[in-house]
């Protein structure tokens, strides 16, 4: 094991006590904290509800810098990067979209509706697994990634449309708690709760993407020296 590879190791484990450390002190202060007077017991699924659907955004966002990264730089480690972030991304979208609709069903007495902010969400999703469908259907890496990059860049309009549909359109959602000016629809006494459970899913989404990441890498080595030694194989049988 090189200095590098064992550097990444510390990270990763480091990340991963991390995560799973803030996101037992942030389930702790969620069952603690106090209910809502109009949702009840609902308004906990709304600290891991939020939190995932920040995730699936800011994944996206890193996912599409990785993409410029690609189409430009030709990066091999930004292809790797884009590829995982596709599958950690699409699983917070599900996640979002799930507790969405169990928090749906008691307080607007459905578990969807074709709403601006969940359609938009939906959509998203369809885009993650899009990615991961496109990069599986072809069989030459270079095209793959180049051919995922271009997608990824056209979904990315998705983005402003997921966050201003609940500005732009009258839905079912309620408004963006944190505005523009500062100001912050929540009570105080949710802030934090809901502070601790974000902090938690970023550190969540970054161990699963450096997982995920060194997961594809050691994959591609392996099959470049499975292509390798076929390669040779079939030169010496040619010889």
């Amino acid at each position: 094991m090189n200095f590098l590879t064992a550097r990444v190791d510390l990270i990763q484990r480091l990340l991963g006590l991390a995560a799973l450390g803030t996101l037992l002190i942030g389930l702790g202060l969620v069952f603690t904290a106090p209910v809502d007077f109009q949702q009840g017991d609902s308004v906990r699924i709304l600290y891991a509800h939020v939190s995932s659907a920040k995730m699936a955004l800011l994944c996206y966002v890193a996912l599409t810098i990785c993409a410029i990264g690609v189409l430009w730089k030709k990066s091999e480690g930004a292809d790797a990067a884009m590829e995982a972030l596709a599958v950690v991304g699409a699983c917070f979208t599900a996640v979002t979209l799930v507790t969405g609709a169990i928090w749906g069903k008691p307080m607007w007495g459905t578990w969807w509706a074709w709403d601006a902010r969940l359609t938009s969400m939906l959509v998203l999703l369809i885009i993650y697994v899009g990615l991961v469908a496109l990069r599986s259907s072809l069989d030459n890496p270079q095209k793959a990634a180049k051919a995922t990059a271009v997608l990824a860049i056209i979904g990315a309009v998705d983005l402003p449309i997921i966050h201003f549909s609940v500005v732009w359109w009258r839905t079912l959602h309620q408004p963006a708690m944190f505005k523009g000016n500062g100001m912050i629809t929540m009570a105080p006494e949710m802030r934090l709760p809901l502070a601790v459970m974000a902090i938690a899913f970023i550190l969540m989404g970054a161990y699963m993407t450096l997982i995920k990441t060194r997961a594809i890498r050691a994959q591609r080595r392996l099959d470049a020296l499975e292509d390798e030694a076929l390669a040779l194989e079939a030169e010496s049988d040619h010889a």
